[in-house]
Order: structure tokens, then C-alpha cells, then sequence
């Protein structure tokens, strides 16, 4: 990683708009965005803009896209109050798609946060300085004797007053300042607290432009269908059928595009309007040659990665001696758990609008990574990235799926085939069908307890096809990267092992929200709950014991916020007195670390046979300092229906090479009537923000199936528990 030391005046730039006021540019300092729980730093300098124009309105562009998880709420609201601006007379825009502006604007990994916050706030605090500098200048007075309050600078002896309208243009001729000091948090107005999403009204008016709400004039619409099996490829079509349907203009058939993103092949129908492309594409008769893939069975994969992981598998990590660990303990445990692919499934699937001309090509899409699209089309088209116009839509959901853009790639060249703007809009069934998949997998952990129930040795395989797969298909198992949260645990085990089992891929493997987490937050927290009851002892207070056996000075701080938060979770849900519940009901708890955030659940089941309702979830959360507890408490509840959804039901299964499932009748989502009571405990913490995205989805299955066990005896060991027959 390269570093560049700049001044603050060369790192926070401003400028009077054409129209008067001030524009605040920021160059930020170097960060990545991870999409695994561990980021990697690589080096770039994006930047933002912070418009307050002659009449006082502040305009603030986000370079994130917005996909429901408040972001265009939570960075802005911080910038304002940095500015001690009136959160009234804030307007947010969506940032196009421009690097060389805004920085990278990949949305995941729950970095949005991690990354903006503090260059942003800084923007902020600057542009008050520069505003109470101009109002100083105006009155001959000592900066110093003047402070701004809700869009309004004083002057404190005088009691003089000007508005930040006023003082725009004249603060955009003011110079940066070097040094800021953000505000104390007993300072802020915004941070920490309640803040409604500023674009509340127009979602519940529906007037916000989703990706398939784009519309231009001479729009035609188009519909796809995919080979079934990866790596499958068209081997005849037979289209007069479709040709013949009124209002159809053309079949077009789309090759592979043999690149991360890019689309896997298909055949498209163009047509006057969606539902006519829709119809027609269901007429085409399409022979396809499947390719190696076509065996593939998820039934008998996901029992070879079982065999996978109980033998021995190749080694990632070694610490003492687990041999010596295991033959030396009381008692020792063995557990394989396993979990099904999973699809994102959003409300809104794949769409854009391209329209591709010789001399350009603009882009209208819900996406999570406007670059990525850049790339592809520039590597398609064979254009410079930077021609390529990219406007970020609203996303009606995303956990992933909308960060891969093989879906823009297809409507480019439906558009440079027709030469016109096209709509394309993949079916839920397609997109169901032929997705990015969460990976199947397995894992296999042993270990052994003395008397007292302290961990003597500790066994870790793990076998499930990689997202690294989409950028090198001849990876056939796990990476040792992929194995950071197993080889961190914050338990302190001084006798480990990890291996790694042979897992090739025979689907498209991407980014799911919570991604590893969860099937390592599944069986880290399920394990510890068998381990407790084979010790004899409450499965809290073996948590706690086992953080406070951790003596690593590395791991302290994470053992230690691990441990609170569990507690947390535990005294507000009842805990302590579950022993009044209901023979048929009990609490189950689980707690795990990812994306740098902290989050336990404690999971209050009632069970009746083979029925599993829940009651109610505590979850706790330690994210640093939370910038909106509206977002934060939404995005809590919103892991929760994932959660109960994966945990229970959702699961893809692949016969003869292709996705069975094709929409929510065999997909399921949680129904408004499966919602079980949400309580959010917010830790009011000192420490740096961090994200809430995706580490909410992880801790839920474990607690469930905790709790279950608790109040049944059945141990659920794979996910989902109670897959639906296709």
C-alpha cells in the first residue's frame, strides 16, 4: 500500500458554484472495501460533494448506493451535523457512477461506514469553519467569538446573526482549514440519534425511481432466457414462434462473456412492451448443450463435502498440539454441519436500461458497483471505463446479487444489436434460476473439555466452494484467507487445528449479506452450546468462561466486547428467569463477530412437535458508535426475517445440473404474520464505527437452534431445518 501525505488544504477543497454558494470536494485517505469479514487495504483517493447554495440549502451527493439499508440517510445526517446544519435543509442525491469523482463506490461488506465517516464529518466540520470565518470577515471579529447553531452562524457578544445562505459564497473564498476538530459526542444533534430516512415520503408515495421504473423515449423492453447449467451452451433455437407473436421486434442470442460480471449466455426477445418480451421468450425452443455441470446434484454434493470434512483435509492453520489436546481430555465431541446454497431473492430482481450509441453508452440500473459496470461494458464495447455513463437507481433490494452486472452486460448488447434503449428485466424465475449462489457446505469440528469444561483441543475442517471461484474456476477448495474467523476465534484455544476440504464449484458462487458468517457464526455458536451441555454447565456461563480463558493479547478487546454483548442479550430477553417459561418454550443464544461488528441474539422459541414459532428476539449490537438507531434498529429486524428464512426453509437444490426452485412458492420468504417481536440494544460505545449490514444474519440461526434443543432435546445440525421438498 502506498501512502500520500497531504496537507488539509489539499485534501478538502473549495470552490463557489456557478450559481454562488459553496461546493466542499474531499479527497479520502486510503481504504478498501471488503466483501469477506476481513478487509484488505489497497489505495485510492475518492472524493464527495458537499454543496450549500446561496439560498441555504445543502446539497450532499452519495456516492453508496441506497438498497434499504439507510445509507443515504446515516453519512449525510453526519455531514450535518458536523455542520451543525438544519437536517430540514438537507437534500441527498444519488452519486453517478464516477470514480475519479466519488472513489469507489462499491457498496458491501458493510464498509460504507467504516470508509466515509470520518473524511465526511471532516468535510463537514470544515465547511462550518469556513462559513463562521466568512461571517467573522463580515462583522471585523475573531472567529473564535462566533459559533454556528441549525444554519445560522452568531456572534456571541454582539448577538449577530447571518444565515449559511448569506455566508455561501463569501465562506467558498475562505481557506481551508488544516486542522479540524470533529465534534465531542455529548455535542451531537444528529449522530446516535433517531433519524427517519430523508426520502421517507417518496418511498411511501412510491414516487422513488427503482431500477425498473426507467423509462426514455423510444424504450423497448426485453426478456431473457439462460443455459440452466453453468458452463452449458446454446446448441439449436428455434424462434418463429416467438418472431410471430405481435409487438415482438427481434431474438437476439448473447455469448458467454468469459469474464467476472459478465453474462453466462443467453437468448433474448425484444419487444414493444415487457409483457409481450415476457410471453414471447416462454415460446422460443431452445436445445442446449449442458456441459460438464449437468451431473450436478446438491443431495449427493452437499453428502461428498460431509466425507470432505470427516477426514483428514489439507492444512491451513496449526497452534500446540490438538492430538495431544484431544487424547488428554475428559471428554471429548464430534459435529458435522452443513448448510444449502442460498439465492438473494430481493422484491426487485435484476433490470437496467442501457442504450448504446457509437459515439456513447448510458446506463440506468440498480447496482451496488456503477465501476463494475464500467469495466464490463468497456471490455465488451471496447470503450474506455469512463465513457461508459452509469446513473445509480434506487434498488428495491440487493444483499449482493446487484454487485455482479451480467444483467447490464446483456442489455448493452441487445441495445448495440437493435441500436436502441432497452429494457431488460429478468423474471424472477430467471433470476431465481440461473443467480450467484451462497455456498453449500460442510464443516466437521472435535473437540475435547476437561473437568472443568476448559477446551483442551480443538479440530476445525471446513469444505465449501469459494467465492474465489468466480475469479479463478480452478480453485477446488476453501483459500487460507477464507479461514480468518475460524482461526480468530476470540475463545483463546491453545491446542487448534484448521483444514480445508476439497470443494469444487459447479455453480456461481458470489456474495451473500453476511456471506461466511453464516455458517461459521452457525456452527462456532451451536458447537459451544453442545459443549456446555456435555460440560454440565448454562450455555451463558460457559460463554463467558470461555472469553475469559482467552489470554491473547491480540484478542482481548474482541473477547471482551464479544462477552458483553452476549450478556446484554441474555438480561434483556429473561434469561435468568426462562425457568418460568412454558415446559414447551426456552431461549437459545448465540453471538458472533464479523464485518468488525458485534452482535448476539438471544431467540425465545415455543415448540409444538414439529412446529417452530418464534416468540421473540433480543438482539445486541456493538458497532461502535451508531450513527441512526432508526437505521441501525431496521437493519437489525431486517436480519432477523433473513435469518428465520435461511434457518428454517430456504434452501437451493440443483438436480442434473439446474436450480429446481423458481419463485417464492419454493423459495420462501418469512410472511408479515411469521414476525416475531424485535427488541434492538444498542452498546453505547466509545469504539469506531463499524457496519450493520450483514452481521445481524449470522447469530440468529444458532440461537434458534440453541433454543429449539432447549425446549425440545432435537439438535438441528443443518440449515435449513425444515427444507421444502421440490
Amino acid at each position: 500500500m502506498s501512502i500520500t501525505n497531504e496537507s488539509r488544504r489539499q485534501f478538502l477543497k473549495a470552490s463557489t458554484l456557478a450559481t454562488g454558494g459553496l461546493a466542499i470536494s474531499i479527497n479520502l485517505p486510503a481504504h478498501a472495501v471488503a466483501f469477506s469479514e476481513d478487509a484488505q487495504e489497497s489505495t485510492f483517493s475518492p472524493n464527495a460533494f458537499i454543496h450549500i447554495q446561496d439560498n441555504g440549502d445543502v446539497l450532499i451527493y452519495c456516492g453508496r448506493c441506497e438498497m434499504g439499508q439507510g445509507i443515504n440517510t446515516a453519512l449525510p445526517a453526519a455531514v450535518a451535523d458536523e455542520m451543525d446544519a438544519d437536517w430540514q435543509r438537507v437534500t441527498v442525491k444519488q452519486a453517478d457512477g464516477n470514480e475519479e469523482k466519488y472513489g469507489p463506490q462499491a457498496t458491501g461488506g458493510s464498509a460504507s461506514i467504516r470508509v466515509m465517516l470520518t473524511p465526511m464529518r471532516e468535510a463537514g466540520a470544515s465547511a462550518k469553519i469556513m462559513l463562521i470565518a466568512a461571517a467573522a470577515k463580515v462583522w471585523n471579529v475573531d472567529p473564535s467569538s462566533c459559533y454556528a447553531e441549525n444554519h445560522v452562524v452568531h456572534h456571541q457578544a454582539s448577538g449577530k446573526q447571518l444565515s449559511y445562505g448569506q455566508l455561501a459564497s463569501l465562506a467558498a473564498k475562505q481557506t481551508v482549514p488544516e486542522v479540524v476538530t470533529l465534534k465531542a459526542k455529548k455535542d451531537f444533534n444528529y449522530i446516535g440519534k433517531f433519524i427517519p430516512n430523508q426520502n421517507i415520503e417518496q418511498i411511501i408515495k412510491g414516487q422513488l425511481t427503482y431500477g425498473v421504473d426507467t423509462k426514455l423515449p423510444g424504450l423497448k423492453y426485453a426478456a431473457i432466457v439462460h443455459c440452466p447449467v453453468l458452463g452449458g451452451k446454446l446448441k439449436t433455437l428455434d424462434d418463429k414462434d416467438a418472431r410471430a407473436i405481435k409487438g415482438v421486434i427481434d431474438v437476439v442470442v448473447i455469448d458467454r462473456l468469459a469474464i467476472p460480471y459478465g453474462s453466462i449466455g443467453g437468448v433474448a426477445v425484444v419487444a414493444d412492451n415487457s409483457w409481450t418480451a415476457q410471453q414471447a421468450v416462454k415460446k422460443l425452443k431452445i436445445e442446449w448443450d449442458l456441459g460438464e455441470n449437468a451431473h450436478y446434484d446438491t443431495v449427493k454434493y452437499k453428502a461428498q463435502l460431509v466425507k470432505n470434512v470427516e477426514t483428514q483435509a489439507q492444512l491451513v492453520t496449526e497452534r500446540g498440539n490438538v492430538t495431544e489436546g484431544l487424547s488428554g481430555a475428559a471428554q471429548t465431541l464430534k459435529a458435522t454441519y452443513t448448510g444449502g446454497h442460498l439465492v438473494h431473492a430481493p422484491m426487485e430482481p435484476n433490470a437496467s436500461v442501457v442504450w448504446v450509441k457509437d459515439d456513447s453508452c448510458e446506463v440506468w440500473a440498480a447496482t451496488q458497483s456503477p465501476a463494475d459496470i464500467q469495466k464490463v461494458l468497456a471490455q465488451f464495447l471496447g470503450r474506455e471505463a469512463k465513457d461508459i455513463a452509469v446513473h445509480v437507481t434506487m434498488s428495491g433490494g440487493a444483499f449482493g446479487r446487484k454487485f455482479k452486472c451480467d444483467y447490464v452486460h446483456e442489455a448493452a448488447a441487445i441495445s448495440q444489436k437493435i441500436n436502441a434503449p432497452v429494457q431488460l428485466t429478468w423474471t424472477r424465475e430467471e433470476d431465481t434460476k440461473t443467480g450467484y449462489y451462497h455456498s453449500i457446505n460442510a464443516q466437521h469440528i472435535e473437540a475435547g473439555i476437561d473437568e472443568q469444561g476448559n477446551i483442551k483441543g480443538w479440530l476445525h475442517r471446513v469444505a465449501f466452494p469459494s467465492i474465489g471461484t468466480l475469479f479463478n474456476p480452478a480453485q477446488t477448495r476453501p483459500s487460507n484467507s477464507d479461514f480468518n474467523a475460524v482461526d480468530n476465534y476470540p475463545y483463546g484455544i491453545e491446542n487448534f487445528r484448521s483444514e480445508s476440504g476439497e470443494a469444487k464449484a459447479h455453480t456461481r458462487i458470489g456474495w451473500y449479506r453476511a456471506v461466511y458468517a453464516i455458517f461459521y457464526g452457525f456452527s462456532f455458536s451451536s458447537f459451544t452450546d453442545e459443549l456446555a451441555y456435555l460440560a454440565g454447565k448454562d450455555p451463558l456461563t460457559y460463554l463467558n468462561q470461555l472469553y475469559d480463558n482467552n489470554t491473547n493479547p491480540d484478542q482481548q478487546e474482541q473477547a471482551a466486547r464479544s462477552k458483553h454483548v452476549v450478556n446484554l442479550a441474555a438480561e434483556k430477553s429473561g434469561w435468568f428467569e426462562r425457568d418460568k417459561l412454558p415446559k414447551n418454550q426456552a431461549i437459545g443464544l448465540a453471538i458472533h463477530y464479523s464485518f468488525q461488528s458485534y452482535v448476539a441474539m438471544a431467540v425465545r422459541v415455543e415448540v409444538n412437535g414439529e412446529d417452530i414459532k418464534v416468540l421473540q428476539v433480543d438482539s445486541a449490537i456493538d458497532c461502535g458508535q451508531v450513527l441512526n438507531v432508526n437505521g441501525a434498529t431496521a437493519q437489525m429486524e431486517g436480519a432477523v426475517v433473513m435469518g428465520m428464512g435461511l434457518a428454517l426453509r430456504t434452501e437451493v437444490t440443483f438436480r442434473e445440473g439446474a436450480v429446481v426452485n423458481t419463485n417464492f412458492h419454493n423459495y420462501p420468504v418469512m410472511r408479515i404474520n411469521e414476525m416475531p417481536q424485535v427488541n434492538v440494544h444498542i452498546v453505547d460505545s466509545e469504539h469506531p464505527s463499524t457496519g450493520l449490514g450483514e452481521p445481524g444474519v449470522a447469530p440468529f440461526a444458532p440461537a434458534l437452534s440453541n433454543a429449539v434443543f432447549a425446549a425440545s432435546g432435537k439438535r438441528y445440525r443443518d440449515i435449513p431445518f425444515k427444507p421444502m421438498s421440490v
